[in-house]
């Protein structure tokens, strides 16, 4: 563990990037394998090196949006904008999640959906309904926890958590 924190606190872009490299084209192809009840890649793998590359700039996007959207809730309390209640603990957490899924979440899927269109060859933002919808009644409650955590693990929480949404979304998409 303490390899892991000094990895992510000495190179916070990059360990964003793998972590989400890894985590998130790990959980696409999960969903995929358990859709077609087969371990089975969703794609060409060449296309499949375009979604590593896209899940790492994710990963930077996302390492971005959340200290901007902490900075922007701190903003918030700091001009009394916000109960006090929500300045620490649970509160916080709860509040940056709920900001972050917001204001920066749907704009985060949609420019995923153009990566994934540019290297699918596709157009069109067919299903990012139900991935909005995720930002509810998934994303809020996992980042709320992701935002109890201490600032060095969250990110490697926030890739994990994709790759359980991928789970879900395997498991749970009819066919």
């Amino acid at each position: 563990m303490e390899f892991y924190l000094n990895w992510v606190t000495s190179n916070p872009l990059l360990s964003a990037a793998i972590q989400f490299a890894i985590l998130g084209t790990f959980g696409e192809i999960i969903a995929y394998s358990i859709q077609k009840k087969k371990i089975a890649v969703p794609c060409t793998w060449l296309q499949l090196l375009g979604k590593v590359i896209a899940w790492a700039v994710l990963g930077i996007v996302i390492k971005y949006g959340f200290a901007g959207m902490k900075g922007f809730t701190q903003a918030l309390l700091d001009h009394q904008l916000l109960p006090v209640f929500l300045g620490s603990g649970f509160g916080w957490a709860f509040i940056v999640s709920v900001l972050t899924n917001i204001f920066f979440g749907p704009q985060m899927m949609a420019f995923h959906r153009l990566e994934d269109n540019l290297i699918l060859g596709q157009k069109g933002f067919q299903g990012i309904t139900k991935a909005w919808k995720t930002l509810i009644c998934f994303w809020i409650p996992a980042h709320t926890i992701t935002f109890l955590l201490p600032a060095d693990l969250q990110i490697g929480l926030a890739s994990l958590w994709s790759l359980v949404l991928g789970i879900i979304m395997g498991a749970t998409k009819k066919n």
